[in-house]
């Protein structure tokens, strides 16, 4: 189990209480927020995991670096299920290629392990929706782990905020990021930026996982590993691909 908020957020002690009972648990997350960092994997310097107590190690890197590090130099044989989140805000559309939680999940995919990304559309965990959402885990991870996911495949699954009006099968959708670059001036009259000041909007995409949530559906998109572009190889098979060097 792992989350990109970081060791210490409440959506991921309460997805290990929501799975306690479905078998034993090893928890391996970033020392800190990792939110946004995608699938970077840290090759550059060291890295160092602390058991702060047993079965669970807080590590000094990304989300994609604690899904290698638990499988392959921490947890005794290997894990039947990897479970990413409780991450804090939706990951739908087009986040999933910049999430920490989603990419977690697509590390352990590319492994060959079944793996689930669960996420909250709230800027806060609130006890009801945490509580509702630790219900929606224990189903679809008891789901996962009677029914075998395809290879390469890997679930991100995503859960509105207040009363869940149902559970809908999706696609990913379409999100509308518009203009988010805040600039501001420091102190000493230099020009600083922040990246996504402005709320996305999404496209309106009939069985999207955007338009589930926005209806108040618990969204659950089967996301692959493979990313060739199947209209793109039968589009280039015309190109007069003759190119050669002396």
């Amino acid at each position: 189990m792992t989350n990109d908020d970081g060791i210490y957020s409440p959506g991921l002690a309460s997805l290990a209480d929501a799975v306690t009972g479905l078998g034993p648990v090893v928890i391996v997350a970033p020392d800190r927020n990792r939110s946004a960092i995608g699938h970077a994997l840290t090759l550059d310097s060291p890295l160092r995991a602390e058991e702060i107590r047993k079965n669970v190690f807080s590590v000094d890197g990304t989300p994609t670096d604690c899904v290698n590090l638990g499988v392959h130099g921490l947890i005794d044989g290997k894990p039947k299920l990897v479970v990413s989140g409780i991450n804090l805000g939706a990951n739908l559309g087009d986040d999933i290629t910049y999430s920490g939680t989603v990419c977690a999940a697509m590390e352990a995919a590319l492994m060959g392990f079944p793996a689930i990304a669960f996420s909250l559309d709230s800027r806060e965990f609130t006890v009801d929706d945490l509580a509702r959402t630790s219900a929606v885990v224990d189903y679809v991870v008891g789901m996962v782990l009677t029914a075998d996911l395809p290879q390469g495949t890997f679930l991100n699954v995503n859960i509105p905020t207040g009363s869940i009006k149902g559970i809908k099968l999706t696609c990913q959708g379409k999100r509308h990021y518009g203009e988010g670059i805040v600039q501001k001036i420091d102190p000493r009259g230099r020009s600083y930026y922040w990246i996504g000041g402005a709320n996305p909007g999404f496209e309106d995409i009939p069985g999207s996982d955007c338009n589930a949530i926005a209806a108040g559906q618990v969204s659950i998109t089967p996301l692959r590993t493979g990313l060739t572009s199947e209209s793109g190889l039968q589009l280039l098979a015309a190109w007069p691909l003759s190119f050669t060097m002396d």
